[in-house]
Formats: structure tokens, C-alpha cells, sequence
């Protein structure tokens, strides 16, 4: 199969979980602003893609990036249902699909920045590109706490299926440090798998 008859593949399997997310949600408002960063990612990939193409690998990721953020959008984080079952069956305090969301925050976008700096800094492998690679998820969840601080002190009825806090005073400090565990996580577990898809980029690009 072609790469870019893969792309597509994905590309259509991403927008029709989109439509689902919008038929009948929790909440059209609170599902507008969980989708937003969907919206973007799409239109950003869409304009960049003539110039510049992910890995396969990476693309399988955003994919399932734009699946666990259009289910939070549909249900909003703290009422998925999947994961109020596994609440209920294990006695939890909270529905931890949020937390779910946040480890994935770090660990898709944490591959996507090393692919970044691999293919168009002066980066190498090494500790300088895991820091910087971290780094930038730890960036994108502090704008992303920073965007919630924002809907929280500007709205009322929508702040708290938005936020998603559940209670939990931390919820902050949990979500920055379940995205940096994810991102770790993430460097460390998939690099190599990482490492053969940007291999076989160069010799295509070279051959």
C-alpha cells in the first residue's frame, strides 16, 4: 500500500470519528472546545502535508490522538462511559478517562517533536533531544491548563464539565505531570520503532 493511500485511510477514519463526536454530544459548546485542537491539528496537516510528510508511524499516533480527544469531546472527560464502568467495577473515586487523556498528550506529541527536531533542526540522538522533545509537551500542557484557567474565570456553566476536575483540587498538577510521565514514557519505549520509520523516510528521500 502507498503511503499516501495509507494517509488517507487514516485521514477518513479520524474525520468520521469527528462526525460521530458531533451527533448528539454532552454538550455542543463543551464539544467545540474539546475539538478545537482536533480542527487545527487537521488544518495544519492538511496545509503542511505537500512539504512535509510524518512517518507512518507518527500519523498512526495523531490518529488515535484525534480518537481520544473527539470521545472526550462527545461525552466530555469526567462521564465516557467505558471508563465510568471501570470506575464503578473497581471502586474508583473519578472516571480517569482525563488522566488517559493527559498521559496521551505527552506521549503522542512527545514522538512528534522528535521527528520534528530530527528531520529539520541540527538535533541528534541523544539527551539534548529528549529534554527539548519533553520539553515542548510540557509546554503544550501548561498552554492547554493555562486555556482551561482562561474558560474557568470567563464561564459558568460549561467550566466544570470543560475542566473536568472532578473534585480534585491537584487536577492541574495531575494532568502536567501525567503528560510529562507520558512523555517519558513515550521517548523511552518507542524510539527504536521511531527510529526504523525515520529510516526508511531518509532512504526513500534518498533513493
Amino acid at each position: 500500500m502507498k503511503d499516501e493511500t495509507f494517509h488517507l485511510i487514516l485521514f477518513t477514519a479520524s474525520l468520521a470519528f469527528f462526525v460521530w463526536s458531533a451527533i448528539n454530544p454532552y454538550d455542543y459548546v463543551i464539544w467545540a472546545m474539546e475539538v478545537l485542537p482536533v480542527v487545527i491539528g487537521f488544518v495544519v496537516l492538511i496545509l503542511t502535508y505537500p512539504k512535509f510528510k510524518f512517518t507512518n508511524f507518527a500519523y498512526v499516533l495523531i490518529a488515535i490522538q484525534i480518537l481520544i480527544l473527539v470521545i472526550g469531546g462527545h461525552y466530555t472527560y469526567a462521564k465516557v462511559p467505558l471508563f465510568d464502568w471501570i470506575k464503578d467495577i473497581f471502586n474508583l473515586s473519578r472516571n480517569h478517562y482525563d488522566r488517559l487523556g493527559h498521559i496521551a498528550q505527552g506521549f503522542i506529541p512527545a514522538i512528534l517533536a522528535r521527528e520534528l527536531l530530527l528531520r529539520t533542526s541540527n538535533l541528534k540522538r541523544g539527551k539534548w533531544l529528549f529534554f527539548v522533545s519533553v520539553s515542548i509537551c510540557m509546554a503544550i500542557s501548561a498552554f492547554y491548563e493555562i486555556v482551561e484557567w482562561i474558560v474557568a474565570v470567563t464561564t459558568d456553566n460549561v467550566a466544570d464539565a470543560f475542566l473536568a476536575m472532578q473534585g480534585d483540587v491537584w487536577d492541574t498538577q495531575w494532568d502536567m505531570f501525567m503528560a510529562l510521565c507520558g512523555a517519558i514514557i513515550s521517548l523511552i519505549v518507542l524510539r527504536k520503532v521511531h527510529d526504523r520509520y525515520l529510516e526508511n523516510i531518509k532512504k526513500q528521500s534518498s533513493g
